[in-house]
C-alpha cells in the first residue's frame, strides 16, 4: 500500500519522511548513500505518492513499514527518520529491536509538548479547512518559518511561491491525511520506552531548530544508551533539504561505522 523506491546494493537503508515530505526531498542524501547501501524511501500512507487517509497513530506506520519490509524481503534495516519520521523510527526500534540495525533521528524529539501539540493543531486545522475547500497554501506558509531559515527562504523565494500554488492545488485526499498524520503526534511520549533501544543511534540536531530546539535532541541522546549526539551548525529543522550535503556526511561516517564494527 505504500509508494517506496529503492536505489544502490547493500546493508538496506531506510528514510522515513517528515509530516508534509516525500520522498523526493531525500534524493540529494540518497544519492550519497547509493554507491555504498540499499537505499529504500517511502511516503507514509496519506502523504504525496501513497494517498488514502491514514489511521492517527504511530503504531499503523510502523505496521506499515513492517509490512512494506517484509513484501520487498529485507529482514532488518538500518533506519533513518527526520521530524515526524524520527518518531516513527524510535517507535520501529522500540517495538522491533530484532529488526533494526541502527536508529538514526534526525530534527525530532522522544516526547510532544503541549507547546509543540498547541502549533501542530493549528496547522492541522488548515489542513482540515483546505480539505474542506480553503486555501491549501496557508498549510505550507504556516510551517515554512520554523522549517527553514531565513536566509534560505529569501534564496529560495521564486521557487516557493511555485511550490506554495503547487501544495494549494493537491487534492482533497492529501490535506485529510496530512491532518491524519498531524493528529497522530497528540500526546506521544516515547521517553520511558527510548532506553530499551539497544541498536547504535544517531541523533542529529540542528543547532538552529525551531520546531525541535537543540535541548530536545540532547535530552533524546541522554535517554538513549550510547546514542551519539552531532550538531550541524547553522542548520534549521528542515536540514535534510537545506542542509543535505552535511547531513548525509553523518549519516554515512555513523551507519558504515556500525556496518563495520
Amino acid at each position: 500500500m505504500l509508494t517506496y523506491r529503492t536505489d544502490g546494493e547493500g546493508e538496506p537503508v531506510l528514510l522515513l519522511n517528515g509530516g508534509m515530505m516525500t520522498i523526493g526531498a531525500w534524493e540529494p542524501i540518497a544519492v550519497a548513500l547509493a554507491p555504498r547501501f540499499q537505499v529504500i524511501r517511502c511516503d507514509f500512507r496519506g502523504q504525496l505518492q501513497s494517498p488514502g487517509e491514514p489511521e492517527p497513530s504511530l503504531e499503523a506506520h510502523v505496521r506499515d513499514l513492517v509490512e512494506l519490509l517484509d513484501g520487498i524481503g529485507i529482514e532488518r534495516v538500518h533506519v533513518v527518520g527526520t521530524s515526524y519520521g524520527g518518531l516513527v523510527g524510535l517507535l520501529f526500534a522500540i517495538l522491533h529491536p530484532e529488526r533494526t540495525a541502527s536508529v538514526t533521528v534526525i530534527a525530532a524529539t522522544g516526547r510532544i509538548t503541549p507547546e509543540f501539540w498547541e502549533s501542530t493543531a493549528r496547522c492541522r486545522e488548515l489542513a482540515l479547512e483546505a480539505a474542506a475547500g480553503g486555501d491549501g497554501g496557508r498549510v505550507l506558509e504556516y510551517i515554512l518559518p520554523d522549517t527553514y531559515t531565513p536566509e534560505y527562504l529569501e534564496k529560495q523565494a521564486k521557487a516557493l511561491e511555485f511550490h506554495r500554488r503547487w501544495v494549494a492545488a493537491l487534492p482533497i485526499v492529501w490535506f485529510r491525511g496530512v491532518a491524519a498524520i498531524l493528529a497522530s503526534v497528540q500526546g506521544v511520549d516515547l521517553t520511558p520506552h527510548l532506553g530499551d533501544i539497544r541498536c547504535p543511534a544517531l541523533i542529529v540536531a540542528g543547532e538552529r531548530d525551531l520546531m525541535f530546539p537543540l535541548e530536545q535532541s540532547r535530552a533524546l541522546a541522554e535517554a538513549i544508551p550510547g546514542a551519539r549526539l552531532e550538531v550541524v551548525p547553522g542548520a534549521p529543522h528542515g536540514m535534510v533539504v537545506e542542509n543535505p550535503d552535511a547531513t548525509a556526511r553523518l549519516l554515512l561516517d555513523f551507519i558504515a561505522g556500525v556496518v563495520n564494527a
